[in-house]
């Protein structure tokens, strides 16, 4: 839940830019027709619906919809845990409803909040993940920095706090390996 707040309030910071860029560009700006119903308008609809989400690498993905970004989802799962979810590894999707969100342009705030940029959000807030890398794999810890197009992950057991005694290895990972970054829900004592 942490990160929802996380990203309402980086979406609500990019909301003021999109209509400060929008009035700025008021005279100029046309809209293009699509043709047809994009996936993340479809599931823009979705939000608050559980949904599962089959995901290359990741397998089956089950929660609450939170949010659709331009290039990411964000569930919560029934654990309570939040799940950023890289659009470009979902391979279906079960139970969005019929709803459809709004199929006007995102604007040139939104479109730049990415996945890369919601990986920054989650640096920032510096807490330890499950990363699932699109070929199977499981990796654990803190994002400690995100480049261009790679996270920089610095590799400890969940159970274990950022140290540089709990780090095993620093490991870059391309953006467009990952699946999946599983927060973990902190242990309440």
């Amino acid at each position: 839940m942490r990160w929802e707040q996380l990203f309402a309030d980086l979406e609500a910071r990019f909301d003021v830019e999109e209509q400060a860029a929008v009035q700025a560009s008021a005279g100029s700006r046309a809209r293009a027709e699509a043709g047809g119903v994009l996936l993340v308008d479809r599931l823009r609809g979705a939000v608050g619906h559980p949904v599962l989400l089959t995901c290359r690498g990741a397998g089956d993905l089950r929660g609450r919809l939170a949010d659709v970004g331009v290039d990411w989802l964000l569930l919560v799962d029934d654990q309570r845990r939040d799940v950023l979810v890289a659009r470009s590894a979902v391979r279906a999707v079960a139970g969005p409803g019929r709803e459809t969100g709004p199929g006007e342009d995102d604007g040139p705030v939104a479109r730049a909040w990415d996945l890369r940029r919601s990986v920054r959000a989650l640096a920032r807030d510096r807490a330890p993940v499950r990363c699932l890398l699109d070929e199977g794999t499981v990796l654990t810890g803190t994002v400690d920095r995100v480049g261009a197009d790679f996270l920089e992950l610095a590799e400890h057991p969940l159970d274990q706090a950022r140290r540089r005694s709990a780090v095993r290895q620093v490991r870059l990972v391309p953006l467009e390996a990952v699946a999946a970054l599983v927060g973990e829900v902190p242990a309440s004592g």
